[in-house]
Order: structure tokens, then sequence, then C-alpha cells
């Protein structure tokens, strides 16, 4: 029964680590994918995207006329995220949502700064600063997100 015991431990340990490995493999680069689908998605919509140094791309509808937050602001945006084919993965209700800047994706933290309170306009976020290369809570490594954003307030 002991030397069951131990073989069974032995096994529990092998079959945990050897999940390790598959999970802590290495990151997929997309910039290049992602580059080609946003800027696609920017000629087939007619947008005037401006691309920052990080690689976001933002377009202002409205700059707003409040306050301007930081990467460290708390905040409260209403929005929507889809991909470039259209299909929604994430939307806010119209009151928006209120979080800090410093606790999202780098494309929000980033991007969300180009705006003053009751600015609204998109931003095109690579997988680099969203995601990653791995799949998030149903959003697949790797993807664009498109977001229409709305500063409300900045807290």
């Amino acid at each position: 029964m002991k030397y069951l015991l131990t073989s069974l431990l032995a096994l529990t340990l092998f079959i945990s680590c050897n999940g390790d490995k598959e999970t802590n493999q290495p990151e997929k680069d997309f910039t290049v994918e992602n580059e080609k689908e946003i800027t696609d998605y920017i000629a087939k919509n007619n947008l005037v995207a401006i691309k920052s140094e990080s690689g976001l791309y933002y377009v202002i509808n409205e700059p707003g006329t409040g306050k301007q937050p930081t990467a460290t602001s708390n905040v409260t945006v209403a929005y929507k995220g889809y991909y470039s084919n259209g299909n929604v993965f994430d939307k806010s209700k119209d009151e928006g949502l209120s979080f800090g800047l410093n606790q999202v994706i780098k494309g929000w933290t980033e991007g969300i700064t180009y705006f003053k309170e009751g600015g609204n306009g998109i931003l095109l976020v690579p997988s680099r600063l969203g995601y990653g290369s791995f799949d998030y809570n149903g959003i697949a490594g790797g993807s664009v997100l498109i977001f229409d954003v709305k500063l409300i307030k900045v807290n």
C-alpha cells in the first residue's frame, strides 16, 4: 500500500509538471498579421487613424472638453469591443464602467489617455497590447481587438 501511494503521488507530480510545460510555451509574435488586419480594416471602413509608437491605432471622433486622464487615472468608460469581422465580444451598459487605467490591457491604458471627458472614438488594439498570443476568456490568442469608446468621466 505504501508503494502504491508513493507511485500515485509521483504520477500526479509528473502530470502536473508536464501540464505546466504546455502552458509555458513561448508567446507567438502576431505583429505582422495584426498590422495587416488593422490597416485593412482602416482602409475598408475609410477611417482616419493615428498610429502610436507602441503600435496602437486610434481614431478620435470627438476629442472631448473635460479632464484628460493619465495612465494611472480611474475613469468611467462606455464601450463596445469587437473583432475586425464585426463580431462583438463585450459591451458595457450606456452608463459605462469605472476602473483604473493601470488595471486594464495596455491598449486601453494608452488609448483612453488620448481623449478628454466627453470624447469618443475607436481603439484598434494589436494582440501584444491586448491579451497576447494566448486565449483569454473566449478571446482567441493573437486577436486584434477593436473598441468603440466614450470617456464619460475621469473620477
